[in-house]
């Protein structure tokens, strides 16, 4: 209990002390003196499972100064730098709309009514997030001798969460098919797209967390 309470608030304050910007230009060539060998060797390892093992890299190595050498630990992680990348697409699509405003009594709105669709996915994937990670706390408090079937409704609720969001944030991608596009359209898609890629690569941590789970429920059953 005592961990995960210290990695919640470690999670925090490093989502609160890192910009999206230094998140997303670490230096990987030579880790600071404070990364730890063994975490970073972790996060390498674990992000090879993912579909952008790059970006999953690039985006987890700024917590390798904790120590992090376990599934849930690395999945709560995980979340929480989705759920960052999330609201700070959704505000950006907000400031956005502003300047699209002007476009919704024109003679071709569609520009306006597209934006409010996605900034409407974005902000549902916000919320499902939020929801994952609650959700995952819960999960991470039974203790993992206790594995019965209240244990596999947290980690089917988790996956829910998690594959429902990443469905929003590719649907939001969708609108924006990427040739011929403006260079604010083109900007809108690349932060849509990032959400969608680091929710993908979430959602592939978080089936490896609860493979273990499953596994030894198989076990468990007569």
């Amino acid at each position: 209990m005592a961990q995960l309470i210290n990695l919640t608030l470690l999670t925090m304050l490093l989502l609160s002390l890192f910009s999206i910007e230094a998140l997303a230009k670490p230096s990987l060539k030579r880790p600071h003196p404070r990364y730890d060998p063994q975490t970073v060797a972790y996060i390498k390892a674990s992000c090879k499972s993912t579909l952008y093992p790059d970006l999953c890299l690039r985006y987890l190595y700024k917590f390798s100064n904790s120590s992090i050498q376990s599934p849930e630990q690395l999945t709560h992680v995980a979340l929480s730098v989705s759920l960052s990348q999330t609201l700070h697409t959704r505000d950006y699509l907000q400031q956005v709309a502003k300047q699209f405003e002007a476009l919704k009594n024109s003679n071709n709105p569609r520009d306006y009514f597209v934006l409010q669709d996605c900034l409407n996915q974005i902000g549902d994937s916000v919320d499902e997030l939020g929801h994952s990670i609650r959700e995952l706390e819960r999960l991470n408090k039974i203790p993992s001798t206790s594995i019965n079937d209240d244990v596999l409704w947290h980690i089917s609720n988790v996956e829910t969460w998690v594959s429902t969001a990443l469905t929003d944030a590719s649907t939001c991608v969708h609108y924006f098919p990427g040739h011929r596009m403006s260079k604010m359209k083109a900007a809108i898609r690349g932060q849509v797209l990032n959400v969608q890629q680091v929710t993908s690569n979430a959602l592939a941590l978080f089936h490896r967390y609860a493979t273990m789970y499953r596994a030894a429920a198989a076990t468990k059953k007569p």
